[in-house]
């Protein structure tokens, strides 16, 4: 979180969040276009992986690799699709600091027909930072329910190239 003037807020003394309230402050923070606020969620060092992006990402070891990440800017913003979590299922693991979470990302698409992108994050929270995370998102039904198919074709290309 960030303050007024940008700035990070201090951590609130008390226990950590829990993997489940951090990963669902993530998912949430996507949804609603909080961009700015989603790289504190992570460690200063991670190791945040997509093994399915298309095109082939590299792992984000950093929360400042994160920032980048996440960086939209705000006049881009409002052109996003709009988007919700739904589905929500988070399995706890016998290690308490690692969850598996299945959700979806329903965007409304264009037409106003809802388009679900399903997902599963496996994530690794310590001290209420996610410090690991694998993150599988269907890059086809994505950029499908973006209305982006054309982006993900010419990048498809450009790999083939």
């Amino acid at each position: 979180m960030r303050t007024p003037g940008g700035g990070p807020v201090s951590p609130s003394p008390g226990p950590s969040p829990s993997p489940r309230e951090v990963f669902l402050r993530l998912v949430h923070g996507v949804a609603d276009k909080k961009f700015d606020d989603l790289a504190d969620l992570y460690g200063e060092v991670t190791d945040v992986r997509h093994p399915m992006a298309t095109p082939e990402s590299e792992p984000l070891t950093s929360r400042r690799t994160l920032q980048e990440h996440f960086s939209v800017p705000p006049e881009m913003r409002e052109a996003l699709p709009r988007r919700r979590v739904v589905d929500v299922v988070v399995h706890e693991t016998a290690d308490p600091e690692v969850i598996v979470a299945e959700f979806a990302y329903e965007f409304t698409a264009p037409d106003d027909s809802p388009r679900k992108v399903p997902c599963v994050f496996v994530m690794r929270v310590r001290d209420g930072r996610i410090i690991e995370s694998r993150d599988y998102i269907d890059p086809i039904r994505t950029y499908t329910a973006r209305g982006d198919l054309d982006l993900l074709l010419a990048s498809l290309r450009e790999d083939a190239s």
